[in-house]
């Protein structure tokens, strides 16, 4: 006896096979989503959702929602607004593109913004496949899900684990529907990966569209012909699959319309629903097929139209593929100059570092090396304080030791006869001289010394005279400067004395007046070749041709003479000699000149006693 539950599911199997098709009430949302934040993009999920879509429409869907690139919280939302719309529906059906995670058996619907770094995220970041079969368990005869989601999961690959043994399926995990008269259709075997494509669509949504919307035809049998054709295109690589159970009368998505009764038909009606139904297929096989069997006629010409709208779509969408491939390898070519000079800045940035760090490693030696020298000199100053105050300590006993001998030397003296203490001074002197070390030199005798040292070492170019001047201290502070010492040098002192004489030559530089060089330990004097002379440099240098200038003086001078030239009367042109005659005296005319005589002829100017005037 078959029991009540399955008896009333058939009755309402054979109700949604009989029944007439306009009064099924048909929704759907279809959704797509390619645009993913944190993996790369996919091509073909928004045109296969679009492309659906539109078919969904053309086969007379009272409601068909098609949405694209949602996020975790959209999604969710359209699932529950779709549920509102499925309770008073007969045919309810989902179709997702995109991607899908199967986590420990239980599949998942993958939004635009989902990151998926742990497995845990999987479990906040994604929709359950049982959210869209929840939404559509309210239609009454047919309910339907079509996954294109089993596209390869890029998320899987870079999902950390939490637990070792939690398994990450390859594709979606089987499905098996609990309610009634529902379908759960994956473009791949359970387990296997789907593909995107090389054309605008995938080879499952173009299948989908050619044979689901086919009036009459059991869903069974369209998704039978779904799976031959993704097998032959594919390369028999992908194939589709149904999970879920039907009854035994055909269940068709688009139900044949019944004949009309009543007066006989016109002629043309046959052929306009055949238009019809090849208008709702909407694919060129079905165009040609219309074609093949009205070759002629009204309806022939608006097939021929559908084609021609077709090939224009179909080069559209070529030109469309063309420019995306061309923009993807655009970005891709951007995306390699990028990463190029992300490595070219990387490498400045490696060579740059190398550099600092020679550079610091030299600076490093250098310090050391200062350090270093800080030291020695550090040990030659300490070494030269001990010598200094040992040589101070042996001057001071040295010292004692005179005065105790001195002393020893007077007593003696006292004791010798009154003729051996009557001993020339100059003798006195001399020996005691002779015999007077450094430190017992009177202060006139330890200048004078120092003096002489200080000219031997090339520090003072004035005669000792014994008198610690301005110059000799000058000279003294040279011979600090270049010996490295520091003596006071206002002052002459022993320990002077005893550093210049352990010196065994020059040790200030030779400095030579202006128009003198250096040759050795003398100065000579500079001699510049012809046209040449010493210039400020104290070097030969050429001479320079310089033109005169007047000075304010002569200038002065040439406009006094120019003003007394003026002022003065104009000289007479004749030869200074005055001609007198009877007529009186007058100068001598130009041109002639006076002789003695008083000779007359017919030349002369004039006849007269003593001179006479001749004219040339």
């Amino acid at each position: 006896m078959i029991p009540f539950r399955i008896f009333a599911l058939l009755i309402l199997a054979i109700g949604l096979a009989c029944g007439p098709a306009h009064a099924d009430r048909r929704v759907a949302l279809v959704i797509g989503n390619s645009a993913y934040k944190s993996a790369p993009k996919l091509g073909n999920p928004v045109n296969d959702a679009t492309l659906v879509g539109g078919m969904f429409k053309k086969a007379g869907f009272d409601s068909v929602d098609v949405r694209l690139d949602l996020s975790a919280s959209e999604m969710r939302r359209m699932l529950r607004e779709f549920a509102g719309r499925t309770r008073d529906a007969d045919v309810a059906v989902i179709y997702y593109a995109g991607h899908g995670i199967e986590l420990e058996g239980t599949n998942y619907l993958i939004p635009t913004d989902a990151t998926l770094e742990t497995d845990g995220d999987v479990l906040d970041e994604t929709i359950p496949v049982e959210r869209a079969l929840f939404a559509v368990e309210p239609a009454k005869q047919l309910r339907l899900i079509i996954l294109d989601a089993c596209r390869d999961n890029p998320f899987s690959k870079t999902m950390k684990r939490t637990l070792a043994s939690r398994a990450i399926g390859r594709g979606l995990a089987k499905v098996e529907p609990t309610s009634p008269n529902t379908m759960i259709a994956f473009a791949a075997k359970a387990g296997s990966t789907a593909s995107d494509g090389d054309s605008k669509n995938s080879p499952f949504a173009v299948a989908l569209v050619e044979h689901l919307p086919k009036p009459g035809l059991d869903l069974r049998k369209a998704f039978g012909f779904v799976r031959d054709d993704v097998l032959k295109s594919t390369g028999y690589k992908q194939e589709p699959y149904v999970y879920g159970s039907l009854g035994g009368d055909d269940v068709p998505l688009v139900a044949v319309k019944p004949a009309a009764s009543g007066a006989q038909a016109n002629p043309q009606d046959s052929i306009r629903r055949d238009y019809e139904l090849a208008l709702q297929l909407a694919t060129r096989d079905g165009w040609e097929a219309f074609l093949a069997q009205y070759p002629e006629g009204f309806y022939a010409n608006l097939a021929k139209g559908q084609m021609n709208k077709i090939a224009a779509e179909e080069t559209r969408a070529s030109a469309e593929q063309k420019a995306n491939a061309a923009e993807q390898q655009k970005a891709r070519l951007i995306a390699e100059r990028a990463q190029k000079t992300e490595q070219d800045k990387a490498a400045a940035a490696a060579k740059a570092a190398e550099e600092a760090r020679i550079a610091a490693e030299k600076l490093k030696q250098i310090e050391q090396a200062r350090t270093e020298a800080a030291e020695h000199q550090r040990k030659l100053a300490e070494a030269a304080a001990a010598k200094a105050q040992a040589e101070k300590q042996a001057a001071e006993k040295a010292k004692a030791e005179l005065a105790a001998k001195q002393a020893a030397e007077k007593a003696e003296q006292v004791a010798k006869p009154t003729a051996d203490r009557q001993m020339p001074e100059v003798e006195q002197k001399v020996a005691a001289l002779s015999s007077t070390p450094a430190s017992a030199l009177s202060a006139a005798d330890l200048t004078k010394s120092l003096q002489s040292e200080l000219r031997r070492v090339g520090c003072l170019s004035a005669t000792a005279d014994g008198d610690w001047s301005a110059a000799s201290q000058r000279s003294l502070a040279l011979f600090n400067k270049y010996a490295g010492t520091q003596f006071d040098a206002k002052l002459a002192s022993v320990d002077a004395l005893d550093a210049l004489k352990a010196k065994p030559g020059r040790v200030c530089p030779l400095v030579c007046n202006f128009g003198f060089k250096a040759d050795g330990d003398q100065c000579v004097k500079i001699t510049c070749r012809a046209g040449y002379h010493v210039g400020d440099d104290n070097e030969c240098a050429k001479v320079s041709e310089k033109k005169p200038v007047a000075t304010r003086e002569d200038s002065r001078k040439r406009d006094a003479d120019r003003k007394d030239s003026e002022s003065a009367p104009s000289k007479p042109e004749a030869s200074g000699q005055i001609f007198c005659s009877s007529a009186g005296c007058r100068p001598v005319q130009k041109g002639c000149r006076l002789v003695a005589g008083a000779t007359p002829g017919r030349y002369n100017a004039s006849v007269g006693s003593g001179n006479y005037e001749v004219c040339n």
